[in-house]
């Protein structure tokens, strides 16, 4: 009896060895194959390598960059041309206002004097005012750059000079001079804006 108990003892012993074995064995199949997920996961997650374009691919690209690029600068000069022509519009609207703005003021002594001149009864003054405003004229359009071309006796000058008639001339020295101005000439900042309408002698 006391040598089949000791028999069992012993069989006892080695079954829970191979037990223990099967555990470390199992243990180490799942390690790996949670390895093998884990590699398996990590090369998902990797980046694809960039896919090569062939020459047709790549020109198409820079087709169409060039194009993009180039109805943006067209947009823009778009843009431009009509903020310019806008610019244009209104600089030629408002290019006089400031010397209409100056003029108002010798229009106000006009209506001045022709107020005054409906009861004047000394003409001496009359005359005076009337010269000051003249003179208040000439100086407001001087300062703008007008100016009154000098022609009596200088020599005809097609670029300055609209011959209206020809008289004979009252001695050599006059001859192809100018005798006479029907109408005054003016330049606005040393260009001509009128010609000077005048008699030559020949």
């Amino acid at each position: 009896m006391f040598s089949k108990k000791k028999k069992n003892d012993n069989e006892n012993p080695l079954s829970g060895n191979q037990s223990e074995e099967q555990v470390n064995v199992e243990q180490s199949n799942d390690e790996v194959a949670n390895k093998e997920t884990n590699a398996t996961h990590d090369e998902a997650s990797l980046p694809e390598p960039p896919v090569e374009l062939s020459a047709e691919e790549k020109l198409q690209e820079e087709n169409a960059a060039l194009n993009d690029k180039y109805l943006r600068l067209f947009a823009e000069f778009d843009n431009y041309k009509r903020r310019t022509q806008k610019e244009r519009v209104e600089l030629l609207q408002t290019a006089g206002k400031d010397v209409i703005v100056s003029l108002l003021t010798v229009l106000d002594d006009f209506d001045r004097a022709n107020k005054s001149m409906e009861n004047a009864t000394d003409i001496t003054a009359v005359q005076e005012g009337v010269q000051l405003v003249h003179s208040k004229l000439k100086n407001l359009l001087l300062q703008k750059g007008l100016k009154e071309m000098e022609s009596m006796n200088l020599p005809f000058d097609t670029d300055l000079h609209e011959g209206i008639t020809n008289i004979p001339a009252p001695n050599e020295a006059l001859k192809g001079k100018v005798l006479d101005v029907l109408e005054k000439g003016y330049t606005l900042n040393d260009k001509v804006i009128r010609f000077a309408k005048v008699v030559v002698g020949s």
